[in-house]
């Protein structure tokens, strides 16, 4: 970095602990106040991607939108990709489901103009993908999500739109001014109501702010949103956002994170309603 002219002697770097995937420092230094991201490779996650071409195409695709950062660099350091990137002001989300409702309306309005992977989109993709995750769990783990596999009427794909892909209350800062997305490794031409999926699920909110969300919240929320077709949509896949993230917390518990089983027990409760 010091040799792109990117930092110099005496700049400041501070470790941010905020991310759950990837070593992240905020740097302060000469060229302003700056966040350095270096992305794992030793780690595979079969709901997230953590794509550092994806972050890029979508941080300089968003660059005059303020719904992200801009971006001033990327580069490597042996095996591992790094960017740098503006550092955001404000705060982890934390309540006012209105605005976040209205920033990721905002994004699912926009057109895409980036080449990006697909998001699974329909019932029948999200089952798979479901399966997908619980083949990587204990199968006696996996008895009571199996008997709890949502059946009825399977919904066909509908249409997509650039979705960040991790829309959790860490990744939404907010500050007087507006709601700025961040970690966008993730991201995908897909499904809109799969972001509204990811925030409003009550296993993310409870890993990420200690809480999930209550009805009257929820219904501010897709209120907000403002868009009843994407939001009915949301409201006819549920379950099967449901039983995908209990899979996905199911997973986690068993590859080192304790905190994701009472998420799990969270999803599992949102099926059973």
């Amino acid at each position: 970095m010091r040799a792109r002219g990117l930092s110099s002697v005496g700049d400041r770097f501070e470790i941010l602990y905020g991310g759950r995937t990837n070593r992240v420092w905020r740097l302060h230094g000469h060229a302003g106040d700056l966040v350095l991201k270096l992305y794992r490779t030793d780690f595979h996650n079969p709901l997230f991607r953590n794509d550092p071409m994806s972050e890029r195409a979508c941080l300089e695709r968003l660059a005059d939108t303020g719904l992200a950062p801009r971006l001033r660099a990327t580069g490597k350091y042996a095996d591992q990709a790094w960017a740098l990137y503006d550092h955001a002001p404000g705060a982890p989300w934390q309540d006012n489901t209105r605005r976040a409702a209205e920033a990721l309306a905002r994004l699912h309005s926009l057109e895409p103009g980036i080449d990006l992977p697909s998001g699974r989109n329909g019932s029948c993709e999200l089952l798979d993908h479901a399966e997908d995750i619980l083949a990587l769990c204990a199968a006696e783990a996996c008895v009571e999500l199996q008997r709890l596999r949502p059946t009825g009427g399977m919904i066909a794909p509908g249409r997509t739109s650039l979705i960040h892909g991790d829309p959790v209350p860490g990744n939404l800062l907010m500050d007087a001014d507006g709601v700025v997305l961040i970690d966008w490794q993730c991201p995908a031409i897909g499904d809109p109501a799969e972001d509204i999926a990811i925030f409003l699920s009550p296993a993310m909110q409870h890993v990420y702010r200690g809480k999930a969300l209550t009805i009257a919240e929820e219904r501010s929320f897709l209120a907000a949103y403002a868009e009843p077709e994407v939001t009915g949509r949301y409201q006819a896949l549920k379950p099967f956002f449901h039983w995908r993230m209990a899979a996905y917390c199911l997973w986690r518990a068993q590859n080192g994170a304790p905190d994701y089983a009472p998420a799990y027990r969270l999803e599992v409760a949102a099926l059973t309603e």
